[in-house]
């Protein structure tokens, strides 16, 4: 991972590599919302955005955060993928006050306007989709375009986000079309990653059953997954979509058995991959309950965001961080630490859908999961990411790699 391509750069090594400031920005902003977000549901605070609060909240999660991760892992990988140059610098800090200027602007669209704030907002990730599109292209590398369509869908549901939530009142539709294009990510690039980290490690350090690499059975997985995910943002609560939702949540949950996840508990850093996948396939299984009636819609969707989306971002911007920095690949008490508070959120944010008569208290629980999460990682790696290794690895317990 720390063999990324790299012109020599002289600035701040936080604009030197994607992944540094866009996790760490990500990573506060996610906690922060979260902090504020608490209090607007419960009436007691509110924002200056013309999004009602649900939206606000569902629109900084969906399109606000999970981009920045996006982007950060993205603008990393593509000069693995490609042997080009990485954007850094200039170039990339420009990038980042594009997306800070979109966070400001969905906060105060009900002052500028929201046709403004859909433009400003709007504008990061277009840059993203141009700015990938042009790299893998001139780096020759089709075999990753299917990620940045990926992307581009997202810039799609943004913008519909904005548009719906204006004319219609409530913008339920787009957020279905972007967590549905937040799962068949992780669906595909968990599908590559998982596997291959795991057969890197258990042939090192624990000799044996090895995971099936990404082949047939994994592509038609993500083609059905596709298939079911148009059938949800069109019908959600319909049996025949809820019959699509069960059989692929079965499929997952078999592809999920092929990864050998149950010989990785030695290394945390890894085994964190496993447990934020699970939550693929149980959403998939909460949103066939509830095509059928059985369940609320929202269990679903926060097994998806909660649980897999958060799960899976903090264990890959924990070994990225770690990874392209030249740390040893070990997860620390203070990592394990972030990884028990996500899933904890994860797991009380879909139990106060299920019981409702506690819904106060696991809301509260989640929140804290949350914000103890994504913060803790801001505090714990936010020196690693600036530049100031030795403050980092004092923070976070892992020795310094030998030199």
């Amino acid at each position: 991972m720390a063999g990324t391509r790299s012109r020599n750069f002289e600035g701040w090594p936080l604009f030197a590599n994607s992944f540094r400031p866009f996790f760490l920005l990500a990573a506060i902003q996610a906690g922060l919302s979260i902090l504020v977000w608490l209090p607007m549901f419960y009436g007691e605070l509110s924002v200056t955005s013309a999004f009602a609060p649900r939206d606000w909240h569902v629109h900084e999660m969906l399109y606000g955060f999970l981009p920045a991760v996006i982007t950060g892992f993205l603008f990393t990988a593509i000069p693995n993928w490609t042997g080009r140059l990485p954007i850094q610098g200039a170039s990339l800090g420009a990038l980042l006050v594009v997306w800070l200027a979109g966070r400001a602007a969905v906060t105060l669209s009900a002052e500028i306007g929201w046709a403004f704030a859909l433009i400003v907002d709007a504008a990061f990730l277009a840059l993203v989709v141009a700015a990938a599109t042009r790299e893998i292209i001139a780096g020759g590398n089709w075999r990753n375009l299917p990620v940045v369509v990926l992307v581009l869908m997202l810039l799609a549901g943004n913008v519909g986000f904005h548009l719906e939530a204006h004319y219609a009142g409530a913008a339920d539709v787009s957020i279905r079309v972007g967590v549905s294009v937040v799962v068949l990510m992780i669906s595909l690039i968990g599908g590559r990653i998982i596997p291959s980290f795991t057969r890197n490690w258990l042939v090192k350090f624990n000799a044996g059953r090895l995971p099936v690499p990404f082949g047939r059975f994994d592509g038609a997985v993500v083609g059905l997954s596709a298939l079911a995910l148009i059938a949800w943002i069109a019908a959600p609560l319909n049996m025949v979509t809820g019959v699509g939702m069960a059989l692929v949540g079965a499929l997952h949950l078999v592809r999920l058995a092929r990864w050998a996840g149950d010989r990785t508990t030695r290394e945390r850093l890894l085994l964190i991959l496993h447990v934020g996948y699970v939550f693929v396939p149980l959403g998939f299984l909460l949103n066939a309950l509830a095509g059928f009636g059985v369940l609320p819609p929202s269990a679903g969707i926060h097994a998806w965001m909660t649980g897999a989306a958060g799960t899976m971002t903090l264990a890959v911007m924990t070994r990225a961080s770690l990874g392209h920095t030249g740390q040893a690949l070990t997860a620390s008490p203070a990592t394990q630490a972030i990884y028990a508070a996500i899933i904890v959120a994860a797991l009380a944010r879909v139990a106060a859908v299920l019981f409702s008569t506690h819904s106060d208290a696991l809301l509260h629980i989640a929140a804290c999961g949350w914000i103890v999460a994504f913060l803790g990682f801001a505090i714990a790696f936010g020196p690693l990411l600036a530049g100031s290794p030795r403050r980092a690895l004092a923070i976070i317990g892992v020795p310094a790699p030998a030199r």
